[in-house]
């Protein structure tokens, strides 16, 4: 009989050590990896709000443009100097803007 309820609390003890280390772990995740994602994604939502018609920007793939022509979610982008090469692509493929000095 003594040894039945010594194996129910030991039992016991190891379900809460295992559900403290369950939550300190979900805690670690989210200050390591899901907070930092969490600001990064804000942060280029708030520089995808400024983007206007006529700023220089840097696409994700690394090229140079100015951005002629926009609509909620498409941005149409001019690189290069002799005007034929225009690209339609997504806003979220804009990495940086460079606003045109006054």
């Amino acid at each position: 009989m003594f040894q039945i309820a010594a194996e129910t609390a030991s039992s016991g003890m190891g379900i809460g050590f295992i559900l403290t280390y369950v939550v300190m772990l979900a805690g670690i995740f989210y200050f390591i990896a899901w907070r930092p994602q969490k600001k990064e994604k804000k942060a280029m939502e708030e520089m995808l709000s400024t983007v206007a018609v006529g700023d220089t920007v840097l696409t994700s793939s690394g090229f140079y443009g100015v951005i002629i022509d926009m609509t909620d979610d498409m941005v149409i982008i001019e690189f290069g100097g002799d005007r034929h090469c225009r690209i339609p692509m997504d806003k979220k493929a804009i990495a940086k803007i460079e606003k045109p000095q006054a």
